[in-house]
């Protein structure tokens, strides 16, 4: 069976939260009294939803480049295998759940509940840069 179209559709699935992501932390940041473009507040915290929804953003960019290589180099080498596949739907899901979580809690404790989805996504990249490799090394 041929598991490429889960990879596809969890790209596109991570493109829409980036999307959604930028329109969040964009419009929140835009209605705040003296919003400046391109400028957050270095006084906000998590207890911010600016600096909530800015950090949510910021973090998933700081992740897109990996997991986006490794979709498409996946897709292109033909490593569409079930691992692979579900790898990359685990780190999307755990990418909205950490979203979501960054949205609702506001904590600076560490780990906050949102770390554990952060690495339960970053394993996910990982076990995807793994099968890569070894799929450029042995096959």
């Amino acid at each position: 069976m041929d598991y490429s179209a889960v990879i596809l559709v969890s790209l596109v699935l991570f493109a829409w939260m980036l999307v959604a992501q930028w329109f969040v932390a964009s419009t929140v940041k835009a209605r705040a009294d003296n919003a400046i473009p391109g400028k957050i507040d270095d006084n906000l915290s998590h207890d911010s939803f600016i600096f909530r929804a800015h950090r949510t953003f910021q973090n998933t960019l700081e992740n897109a480049p990996l997991y986006i290589v490794c979709s498409l180099v996946g897709l292109h080498l033909g490593v569409s295998g079930p691992i692979f596949a579900i790898a990359s739907a685990v780190f999307v899901a755990a990418r909205v759940i950490h979203m979501l979580l960054y949205y609702v809690i506001a904590t600076e404790s560490n780990p906050s509940p949102r770390s554990y989805f952060f690495m339960i996504g970053w394993l996910a990249n990982i076990v995807m840069l793994v099968l890569l490799t070894l799929e450029i090394l042995f096959f």
